[in-house]
This record gives structure tokens, sequence and C-alpha cells, in this order.
């Protein structure tokens, strides 16, 4: 494992240094936790919008620790980071935009109502079920606009709050896009701390298993809870329209419909199998569907429009997050925070750093990109455990927890797109999500050290 030999240094300093003045939090540390509340604060708050909080929280606090002259610069190196990922999701919002148009997902939808016959219970733990599947293909994006273009209809139409759908759909990705090996969290650990992905990913898979029965037994929760929210109405129509069979008669396929489907699978196999970049594949996808669909000028110039008001918000909502980021990373406070939190682990229970790995990622989780918490933090850590004979394996399976907490962080990009489809402001869903989110994290702890993915030695 390569990680800088003066960086890994001040952090065994930090670690068994009795001197006050190295355990104290520093500046930055306090400003970097100052930056954090300040945004989430404001969010939940409802004192500002995400987009104006994500951007003015950093740069307040960047001001105040004399970061002023050098803003701009930070500022930059944040958009560049996350510009790739903002042309992304335009083109996916669109593309499956188009797909929406197309009715193409009616069908996974029709047969979850069947199954359910109605039940917000069998329904939200449907929800779950899809959630779990979709996010092994590793991409946040694709896997919100399939559930949510699978069951938004019917939370509508049964009047069911559409955060539950956010939050199981959250769980459930950063559960197993965050820890599978081609997921791009678990891949940058694997690749930072020189793993072999087998020996990482088969100790993981029973606590992955018993974390997935947790998010079902969550969504079954939050199903029973949305029982007294249910239209009474709506819901008997339903009954009726499914014992009647009406619910069921579909309008006949067409060819559209066939090639549709079929690009859409293409476009699952391309991602999963990663033979382009994610960008060219979602533009190259767009502009086929839109050619198919709407092969007249006039349409494919109203259908951009229309599809527009949702795209602009979430690019504008990415690129703030990476003036978030850029500036955070940039300051040093996203260090001096971690070098903070590990500062505080006595010498005598350094065989507890896989615990208290898992533990700090999950804040951690919540407001770092992954990048930044990865390549920057995971290795620090690493290789203070080896001091005390703690394997890297150990460390990157602790590190993955936090996903679980970083779908709802400000970071986090496809989250915008999820909060764009379901018409959602940031800070309502955190409010409603927050403890659903650290409890996932907690269980999927637990059932680590219960499995013996990650170790405790005294």
């Amino acid at each position: 494992m390569k990680v800088a030999p003066a960086v890994a240094q001040n952090v065994r300093v930090a670690v068994r240094d009795k001197n006050p003045s190295t355990q104290g939090v520093t500046m930055l540390a306090v400003f970097g936790f100052a930056t954090l509340a300040t945004f989430m604060v404001a969010v939940m708050r409802r004192w500002a919008t995400a987009f104006v909080a994500i951007i003015s929280a950093p740069v307040l606090f960047a001001v105040i620790a004399g970061f002023g002259p050098r803003l701009g610069d930070m500022v930059l190196t944040g958009l560049e980071t996350v510009a790739p990922t903002a042309v992304l999701l335009l083109f996916a919002v669109l593309y499956f935009g188009v797909m929406m148009d197309a009715k193409l997902f009616d069908p996974i939808s029709k047969l979850i109502l069947r199954l359910s016959k109605g039940d917000p219970v069998r329904i939200c733990v449907g929800t779950a079920v899809l959630s779990l599947v979709v996010a092994l293909d590793g991409d946040g994006t694709t896997s919100y606009m399939i559930i949510c273009s699978a069951f938004l209809p019917i939370y509508k139409r049964l009047n069911i709050n559409p955060l539950v759908i956010a939050t199981v759909a959250a769980m459930s990705l950063g559960l197993i896009s965050g820890s599978t090996p081609w997921g791009g969290a678990a891949t940058r650990a694997i690749s930072v701390l020189e793993l072999d992905a087998t020996d990482y990913f088969v100790s993981l898979i029973p606590s992955l298993a018993l974390t997935s029965v947790f998010v079902l037994v969550v969504a079954y929760v939050l199903g029973l809870t949305q029982r007294k929210h249910v239209n009474a109405a709506a819901a008997a129509e339903l009954a009726a329209e499914i014992k009647n069979g009406t619910l069921h008669a579909e309008e006949r396929a067409t060819w559209r419909t066939w090639v549709n489907a079929g690009l859409t699978i293409l476009l699952l196999v391309l991602l999963i199998t990663g033979v382009a970049p994610l960008v060219v594949l979602f533009i190259g996808a767009f502009v086929i569907a839109l050619v198919i669909n709407y092969p007249k000028l006039h349409t494919q110039g109203e259908l951009v429009k229309r599809h527009a008001a949702s795209a602009v918000p979430v690019v504008m909502l990415v690129l703030a997050a990476g003036v978030f980021t850029g500036i955070l990373s940039d300051s040093g406070m996203i260090q001096a925070m971690a070098d903070a939190l590990l500062s505080v682990v006595p010498t005598s229970l350094g065989g507890l750093l896989p615990l208290f790995t898992a533990i700090i990622a999950i804040p951690l989780g919540f407001f770092m990109s992954n990048d930044a918490f990865f390549f920057g933090i995971l290795p620090v850590l690493s290789e203070s455990a080896s001091q005390y004979g703690i394997h890297a394996n150990e460390i990157a399976r602790a590190g993955v927890v936090g996903q679980i907490s970083h779908m709802i962080g400000p970071a986090s990009a496809p989250l915008w797109v999820l909060l764009g489809l379901l018409k959602k402001d940031l800070g309502e869903f955190q409010k409603f999500s927050i403890l659903w989110i650290v409890g996932g994290c907690f269980a999927f702890i637990a059932f680590q050290l219960l499995t013996g993915a990650i170790n405790l030695t005294f």
C-alpha cells in the first residue's frame, strides 16, 4: 500500500502523543465541521435552498479561515471534478425522460400492483426488492430512474409518501452498489489499498445479505406507517380493477416499444461491462432514442424543452456540490476533520480501528466525495491500522459502510436526480430518512462484526 510517509507518521503521532495540543481539534477541523453543520441546518430548517446553502456555507467559512484569495482556484478545481458527472446526469435525465414518455416501465408497475393487491406494505417491500436488484448495476442515476419510473405512479395514485421510495432506494443503492467490487466506491478502496477483489468481497457477502434483509424490514415498517394515509377510494378502485382484470388491459406494443426496451437493455449491459465512459453511452443512447421516438424536428425540440425543467436543476446542484467539495478538499478542512477524529483513538484501543473506521465513515461519507474519502482518508486509516496488525481488507470493508449515508449527502450526484424525479427538496428528504439511514449503517456494522468481515482485537 502506498501512502505518504509524512502523513502516516503525523497520524500515528496524533494518536499516540498525549500532548493536548496534538489531541485538540484544529481550527481547520472546526471550520470544516461548522461548514457541514451550517449546511445541514440551513437545508433541514428550510432557511435556504440546497443550491444556495451548498455554495454559501463553504465560501463563508473559507473566507473566515483566510482562504479568500484562493477561492477561485478551489471552486474551479471542484467544478472540473464534477463536470463529467454533470454532463452525464443531463443526458441520463433526458434519456429516461424519453423512456418515461414512451411508458416503457409501465409493465413493471402493473406487475407490482397485481402482486401487491393495493396493499402499501407489499408495495413498499416490492420497492425494496427492485431497488436491491437494480443496484447491482452500480449506477445510481440509472437505478433511481428505473425505480421511480416503476413505482412513483403507484405511490401517487394511493397517496403513499414518495419519500419512502427515496429512503428505500438510497439504502439499497448505498449498500449494494457501494460495497460490490464493480461499484465505484469499493473499486476505489480496492485500488488505492492494492487489494485482491475476491479476498475483499467474499467475506463481505454474508453481511450484505443480512443487511439486505434489514432493508426489507425497514420497507415493511414504512409500509405499515403508510396504511393510514392511503386513499381509501383509490385503493377500492384499484382492488376492483385488479379483480376484474381491467388493470392489465395494456395497449398493444409497437415496434418502438421493442426498440426502446432493447436499447435500454443494451445500455445497461454496456454500463455494467464498462466498454465506454458513461457520459458517452448516455449521449449516444439519447440521440438514438430521440430519433426513434420523435423523428420530426419540432417534436424533438419540444421534448428537450419539456424535460429541461427536470435536467437543469439537477446539473446546477451537481455543479454546486463540486464547489462544496472543492473548497473543503483544497482548503485542507476534510483532512483536518479526519485527523481530528482519528486523534481521539488512544493507543491502547488501536485494535478497534476497523470499528472506528466504520463509525466515522458514516459522517465523512455523508458530506465527502468518494474520491476525497477513499483516496485521501482511507489510506491514512489503513496505514494506522497496519501498525496494529490489521489487514487493509478490514479497513476497506469498514469504509464502505459510509456509502449508505453518502446516498443522502450533498456530494452524491444521483441524489439530485432522485429528488428531481420526486419533486422533493433535500432538507425534507434528509429529515424523513436520516434515522433509517443511520440505522442501516449501524446494522451493516453489526452484521460485519457478527460475520467476521471486520474484527476487534484488544
